[in-house]
C-alpha cells in the first residue's frame, strides 16, 4: 500500500512540474483559443482511444483544442501508461484508477449507446518502451482469431471491433519522430494493416516536413522526446489533425 501511495504521489508531482514548463504556460490555456464556427468538424462525434499522448499535458491534448476551436464532439478515452496489448498497467491503475488496456476499455464502451462518425486510435509508445511482443498479421478478419497479447493482434482486434460496432472511419495516429526501433517497426506494420483493412493513418512519425521544426520550437513544443506541451498540441499538432480529419471524414482519403 505504501509503495502505491508513493507512486501516486510521484505522478502528482510530475504533473505539477509539467505545468511549470514554458510550453504549458497560461498563454496556451483553452480559454485563449478562438472558436471557428465554420469548421467542417463542428458537431462531428469522434471517439479517441489512447494513452499519455492522447491524454495530453496535464489532461489537455489536441483533442481539447479540437473541441474548443472546431466544435468537435469528442469522447476521449485516454489513460497514461496503458497499452494496446491487453494487459493491465499497474502505473495507470495507481495513478489514474484504471489500468485497463486499449482493448479492455474499448469493450467497455459498447455498454453505452454512443454512436461515432469517426474513431481515432493512438499507436501507443508504451508498447514499444515496455517491449510487448509484436506478433504477426492474421489471415483472418474474425475477432476470436486475434492474439490481443501481441501489438499487432491487439490492433487488428480494435479495428475489427470498431468496424463491427460502429462501422465508421478508423484512423490510427502515430507519435512524432523519436529514436526507437520497436516503434519504427510498429509504424511499418501499421501500413500493412492499412492495406489489409482500409484504415487511415495520421503519420506524424515519418513525416519529415512535420518533424522539421527548429530547436527553439522543439524546446517549447515538447516535454520530452515523446510528449508535447500544450503549446505543441495547439500550434504544431492541431493544424495537422484539423486538416487530416477533415480530409478523412469528407473525402475518405
Amino acid at each position: 500500500m505504501e509503495e502505491m501511495e508513493r507512486q501516486a504521489e510521484e505522478i502528482k508531482n510530475k504533473m505539477e512540474r509539467q505545468l511549470m514548463l514554458p510550453g504549458n504556460a497560461p498563454d496556451y490555456d483553452l480559454s485563449k483559443v478562438v472558436e471557428y464556427p465554420e469548421s467542417f468538424l463542428k458537431g462531428k462525434r469522434v471517439l479517441f482511444l489512447g494513452s499519455s499522448v492522447t491524454y495530453g499535458a496535464v489532461g489537455v491534448s489536441f483533442v481539447e483544442y479540437l473541441v474548443r476551436k472546431d466544435g468537435l464532439v469528442a469522447d476521449k478515452q485516454a489513460i497514461s501508461g496503458t497499452t494496446l496489448v491487453d494487459e493491465e498497467s499497474v502505473f495507470a491503475r495507481v495513478g489514474f484508477g484504471n489500468g485497463g488496456s486499449y482493448v479492455r476499455r474499448l469493450k467497455e464502451l459498447v455498454k453505452t449507446s454512443n454512436q461515432y462518425e469517426c474513431f481515432v486510435c493512438q499507436l501507443s509508445t508504451n508498447d514499444a518502451s515496455s517491449g510487448k511482443p509484436m506478433g504477426v498479421i492474421s489471415q483472418s478478419r474474425e475477432l476470436e482469431d486475434f492474439d490481443t497479447l501481441t501489438v499487432i493482434g491487439a490492433m487488428e482486434y480494435i479495428i475489427a471491433y470498431v468496424r463491427k460496432h460502429w462501422n465508421c472511419p478508423i484512423v490510427f495516429y502515430t507519435a512524432c519522430f523519436y529514436e526507437n526501433p520497436i516503434y519504427e517497426e510498429m509504424v511499418r506494420n501499421l501500413y500493412v494493416l492499412r492495406d489489409k483493412w482500409g484504415i487511415k493513418i495520421i503519420d506524424l512519425y515519418t513525416d519529415k516536413e512535420f518533424n522539421g521544426i527548429s530547436d527553439k520550437e522543439r524546446a517549447l513544443y515538447m516535454m520530452d522526446e515523446i510528449h508535447p506541451t500544450r503549446a505543441g498540441y495547439l500550434n504544431w499538432w492541431l493544424p495537422e489533425f484539423e486538416k487530416r480529419l477533415e480530409e478523412i471524414m469528407k473525402t475518405g482519403r
